[in-house]
């Protein structure tokens, strides 16, 4: 085989083995982004960590370093910094308590050989969240934290820190719910949802079934909120007269609703009545119909939250339980009219036509007498 010839079986050999070697990356990184991240338990927990804020007041231990002198408490600064001896201003915003030991750790290591250094949280700020959809008074509120001296564990556990004894009390979904004014009878507490900011541009949403929560009794439905929490409860689409009236005596139900009674009944105007109370309810708390005078098919109007306004007319029937179509759940505001029968519209009718000559006659009736 001449020299030419086996210069270029070289050369193709070498060709195709860089050739192959270029490609291998693209099919490593093809590969790569068919893989789906396995969201672990650990992950879920970094998820949930507290992350630290302006407001916040933290203790920073160092140990084994006398000459280092720190003072018992620093407040995270509105800029999201921490000014400490020796390293000055230290971004912690946006960073777990161990993230922030971290930085610290780095930023000291320039000043002390192999530092230790921790951080417990002293007093969390208070917690700014928003709460919308079915709730009396959807907004934007500022929860405030009660807890002695934080750590780490006692922030995930919820527990007593290393201050003393006693358990955090950390603002949790029923808190913010109640600070809102309740939900609404058309809530649905099945399919309550947290949006919960993770990073710039990313959101975590968290399911959550308060119902589950009072049939079974599992806290953990119960979610501890976290600085930036939005709580989205969504319209319920179906009624269930069992769960309205189980719902209405919770702590995050309004414990009164006010409805206007107006007509032929015994003390009209404005009463006050449980959230679970129904027309029939609330036609007896205004004291029943007026002997006689009633018609037995009253009218119910509701002003709508989108300020549009239902009127319907329902045939009383004291009877009947719970029910949509006959004994409908009254709503905040409702008002319900009960109208005069025609016995009674013709009596008022004659004696207001009348009165006068009635009066009359009776004067002519004394004279005449005499």
């Amino acid at each position: 085989m001449s020299k030419g010839t086996t210069r270029l079986i070289a050369g193709l050999t070498l060709s195709v083995f860089i050739g192959t070697t270029q490609t291998l990356p693209a099919i490593a990184q093809t590969q790569a982004s068919q893989v789906t991240p396995i969201r672990s338990a650990a992950t879920s927990l970094v998820e949930d960590a507290y992350t630290l804020g302006s407001g916040d007041v933290i203790k920073v231990d160092s140990f084994d370093t006398q000459e280092l002198v720190l003072e018992p408490r620093y407040t995270v600064l509105p800029d999201g910094t921490v000014n400490l001896p020796w390293v000055g201003n230290v971004a912690v915003n946006g960073l777990t308590l161990k993230g922030a030991a971290e930085v610290l750790t780095q930023r000291y290591s320039r000043f002390i050989r192999k530092p230790i250094i921790t951080i417990s949280l002293v007093a969390p700020r208070p917690l700014k969240v928003g709460v919308i959809g079915e709730v009396n008074r959807p907004g934007s509120y500022i929860i405030s934290v009660i807890s002695n001296e934080t750590t780490v564990a006692s922030l995930n556990q919820r527990t007593g820190g290393d201050g003393g004894g006693g358990a955090n009390q950390w603002p949790t979904i029923i808190k913010a719910i109640q600070t809102a004014g309740g939900i609404t009878q058309s809530a649905n507490i099945r399919q309550i949802q947290i949006r919960r900011p993770q990073e710039p541009g990313v959101e975590r949403m968290i399911d959550v079934d308060l119902w589950r929560f009072l049939q079974t009794g599992e806290l953990s439905q119960d979610v501890s909120l976290r600085d930036g929490d939005t709580i989205i409860i969504p319209k319920s689409t179906t009624l269930d007269p069992a769960e309205i009236t189980q719902v209405a005596i919770t702590n995050f139900s309004p414990e009164i609703i006010r409805v206007n009674v107006v007509g032929e009944v015994v003390t009209p105007g404005t009463v006050q009545i449980r959230p679970s109370s129904t027309l029939n309810q609330g036609i007896m708390a205004a004291g029943g119909f007026k002997l006689g005078r009633n018609k037995k098919e009253v009218e119910l109007i509701r002003l709508n939250p989108d300020g549009t306004v239902t009127r319907r007319k329902i045939r009383v029937d004291l009877s009947k339980s719970l029910s949509e179509q006959d004994n409908p759940p009254l709503y905040n505001n409702d008002i319900i009219v009960v109208n005069r029968n025609a016995i009674a519209g013709i009596s008022d009718f004659l004696g207001g036509t009348l009165g006068p000559f009635l009066g009359l006659l009776g004067i002519v009736n004394i004279f005449g007498g005499n």
